[in-house]
């Protein structure tokens, strides 16, 4: 399989995550379905059939992170220069509106548009790849295509 990219921040948010549903949703799960147990008969105890379903999503949120964090390869941005690639900051003005944004190139594990971090496999980071400060952008997107300029490229 492929490795799979992604920040320190992003690989320790995903590691946090692993932890908090081992150690603390999980035991608590255990602990509702063996109350939920003593209420009798389990085929109409919606606790019971509650906890379950909650059970069977964390255990698999559980197999996803580790699947995801077996397969991911750290990349610290800090440690780049040069042309537009994964984990650089990137700040766009659009060349209709002169609206400006800022986007980091992140894995697609870690990628949140409202927090500015952008999906490596997104059609905007996918046009960005390989330019530098200066250079015009065309990105096709559901709306319509777009212009950009790059106007900063940073990593850290």
């Amino acid at each position: 399989m492929d490795k799979i990219p992604m920040t320190p921040a992003g690989y320790a948010a995903l590691e946090a995550e692993l932890k908090t549903l081992k150690s603390v949703e999980r035991p608590a799960i255990i602990q509702a379905i063996a109350e939920a147990r003593e209420h009798g008969d389990l085929s109409e105890n919606a606790e019971y059939h509650s906890a379950r379903e909650k059970q069977s999503f964390i255990e698999g949120r559980i197999k996803e992170l580790e699947g995801v964090l077996g397969l991911a390869e750290v990349i610290d941005p800090a440690k780049l220069s040069g042309p537009i690639k994964f984990g650089a900051t990137v700040t766009l003005v659009d060349e209709d509106t002169d609206e400006q944004k800022t986007w980091k190139i992140v894995g697609e594990h870690e990628a949140n548009v409202e927090k500015g971090l952008l999906n490596i496999r997104s059609p905007i980071a996918r046009a960005l790849i390989g330019k530098d400060e200066g250079d015009s952008v065309e990105v096709r997107t559901p709306g319509g295509d777009k212009s950009y300029e790059v106007l900063r490229v940073v990593y850290s």
